[in-house]
């Protein structure tokens, strides 16, 4: 992908080296402590510290790392980012920017205006309005708070774990996770949520399967007019993305995971969708073409 010396987006915000923890219920809190030793009398002082109007969490910052108390809370004064992360957290800001200018293109096509999300980078863990992002999660789209969460490391676990890596490879992971806030925009995120709340288990799983499937078309979508628009592409990059899209299906990573597969189970669908929902995405550029909740 042609990405250097281009438009980069100014709505990422960067927390790398500054994790902190999800609130006080947010599972960062175990076992230490008694009295105002440990976690109990850290909690009672930031609780003071809130009933007089101050941020608890800038006096757990300054704390740094409390290990006996269970709590850890990164203050970010010996993180220094690699050379290579700056530049993936720039190549971030790329595609980021290409997004917006083809979603805000087809939302004015739509009569509509597209509203841009904010992309939060952060090292191993940090606080969401869903909760506590973590590195191991991989990367998300908070609906709460219309913000993706990536922890750059994950492209490096793509390229070495699953042998997905390739720079398009890990625009597709951004460009899904947009698509899943084109989702919330288009109201088809709250619509589904709710039904999948209403629903048994394995129906919900199912109408996750079509949510993350229209999230691969919308980021094949993406790719068509990122194309069209920006001439960004080069060889190999479609299929860096769709071997990506191979990489993650349910069925591929539970066999390798444990040996079988449990279709009932799968909540984004298999290699085979989420190839063919991405590619389809790529060669229609229709929008009207994605709606996966008809056919799969």
């Amino acid at each position: 992908m042609k990405w250097q010396d281009r438009k980069i987006s100014t709505n990422v915000e960067d927390r790398r080296g500054q994790s902190s923890a999800g609130g006080f219920g947010g599972g960062m809190i175990s076992g230490g402590g008694c009295g105002l030793k440990g976690g109990l009398g850290i909690l009672i002082i930031a609780l003071i510290v809130w009933l007089l109007g101050g941020n608890p969490m800038q006096f757990l910052g300054m704390l740094g790392d409390v290990n006996d108390s269970g709590i850890s809370i990164g203050t970010g004064q010996d993180y220094t980012p690699s050379a290579e992360d700056d530049e993936m957290a720039q190549f971030v800001e790329v595609v980021l920017a290409d997004t917006e200018d083809v979603w805000s293109a087809l939302f004015q096509q739509m009569g509509k205006t597209y509203r841009k999300p904010t992309l939060v980078l952060y090292t191993n863990y940090t606080s969401s309005a869903c909760g506590t992002a973590q590195r191991s999660t991989g990367p998300f789209y908070c609906s709460a708070d219309e913000k993706i969460y990536v922890d750059l490391s994950f492209f490096q676990e793509m390229k070495t774990k699953y042998k997905a890596g390739g720079d398009f490879a890990y625009a597709y992971v951004i460009a899904h996770e947009v698509g899943h806030h084109v989702q919330k925009l288009l109201g088809t995120l709250g619509q589904v949520n709710d039904a999948m709340a209403r629903s048994g288990q394995k129906q919900a799983n199912e109408l996750s399967v079509r949510l993350e499937l229209q999230a691969d078309f919308y980021a094949g979508l993406w790719a068509h007019y990122t194309e069209s628009m920006f001439h960004s592409l080069e060889a190999g990059d479609i299929d860096e993305a769709l071997n990506a899209a191979n990489a993650i299906g349910d069925d591929r990573l539970q066999e390798q995971a444990q040996g079988y597969t449990i279709p009932d189970s799968f909540t984004h669908g298999t290699s085979r969708q989420r190839h063919d929902w991405f590619y389809k995405g790529y060669r229609s550029g229709d929008l009207n073409q994605g709606n996966t909740f008809q056919e799969l």
